[in-house]
């Protein structure tokens, strides 16, 4: 198939490209590289540098005759998002009904779409959280986020077009940019590697659902051979506190570093968690990597790369 990812030079969406062009996939990769990196776009694939609320990404998708678009391209930044809400509406509504339009206008047959779990769900009712637990976003990304899932239902009911929503919960791996709002892991990953100590917010017992980057890879996968349009919770089932993430990665980093916390962060979720079970029951598909091999592994990458740039 010939598939185009947004995003593509990214952290998950660069490491979905690789395992597309494994199985034999015609590869176009669209990113502003904003966040993303060259070096991580696959070998064969074509690449353009563009922003997803450029017109010109509808010639992209009818020049190579695009099958199915996976969109990841997104303003990921939480904080931002609360700071300029506008822009965060520009880039992950109008650039996503931009990439929508496009694959519409061009026959697509489907396309797949980063949510976000956590951040719609918000503050959970109860734990986990499965696909029809409430909605009730606390952030402008949030809110973003589920407004293009409904717009994909839209297009659906008038336009017919066939998606798969996945709400991702905290994505972590190797690839994974350790600046600005990137999550916990790669903050910690870096700060112990280059001396700098953590510091854990609060007392450190807030938890997350931390599903590695590969068994993401392996949904993704699983979604070019759906059929119905649908929306499944990516995840673990399994929640995990800033502490054991501490101390698991400061044992890989060989424990260079003591154990420190500052001020609670106003307004932080202190419990997001959610049920894979969805997916599960109409895939097979289930987390492999377990927490532990996960910070393992992405602690080793990260110190691969901390060497090559000494």
């Amino acid at each position: 198939m010939n598939i185009l990812i947004t995003g593509g030079a990214g952290f998950i969406g660069s490491s979905i490209a690789d395992a597309y062009r494994e199985e034999g996939h015609d590869l176009v990769i669209v990113d502003n590289l904003s966040t993303g990196v060259l070096e991580n776009v696959p070998k064969g694939a074509a690449f353009y540098q563009m922003d997803i609320r450029d017109e010109g990404l509808a010639d992209i998708v009818a020049e190579h005759d695009i099958d199915i678009i996976n969109h990841h391209a997104a303003q990921i930044d939480v904080r931002r998002s609360v700071d300029d809400p506008r822009y965060d509406l520009s880039v992950n509504v109008l650039g996503s009904l931009n990439v929508i339009e496009a694959g519409l206008r061009h026959g697509i047959s489907r396309m797949i779409f980063a949510s976000s779990g956590g951040a719609g769900y918000g503050e959970q009712e109860y734990f986990p959280a499965d696909e029809q637990h409430p909605i009730a976003p606390c952030s402008p990304y949030g809110i973003t986020k589920v407004t293009v899932e409904r717009y994909l239902h839209y297009f659906h009911l008038v336009e017919n077009l066939q998606y798969t929503v996945f709400r991702y919960t905290n994505v972590y791996g190797p690839r994974q940019n350790p600046h600005g709002e990137a999550g916990v892991v790669a903050i910690f990953s870096d700060k112990l590697l280059s001396g700098d100590n953590p510091v854990i917010n609060g007392d450190g017992m807030q938890t997350r659902d931390y599903v590695y980057v590969d068994d993401v890879v392996r949904a993704n996968l699983l979604a070019l051979g759906m059929d119905a349009s649908d929306t499944f919770n990516v995840s673990t089932n399994r929640e995990t506190t800033v502490n054991e993430i501490f101390r698991v990665l400061n044992v890989a980093a060989g424990e260079p570093a003591e154990e420190m916390h500052g001020p609670a962060k106003t307004g932080e979720q202190q419990r997001s968690v959610c049920s894979y079970d969805k997916l599960m029951k109409q895939t097979g598909w289930k987390p492999e990597i377990s927490i532990e091999t996960g910070l393992t592994r992405t602690m080793a990458w990260f110190r691969d790369r901390y060497e090559e740039q000494r």
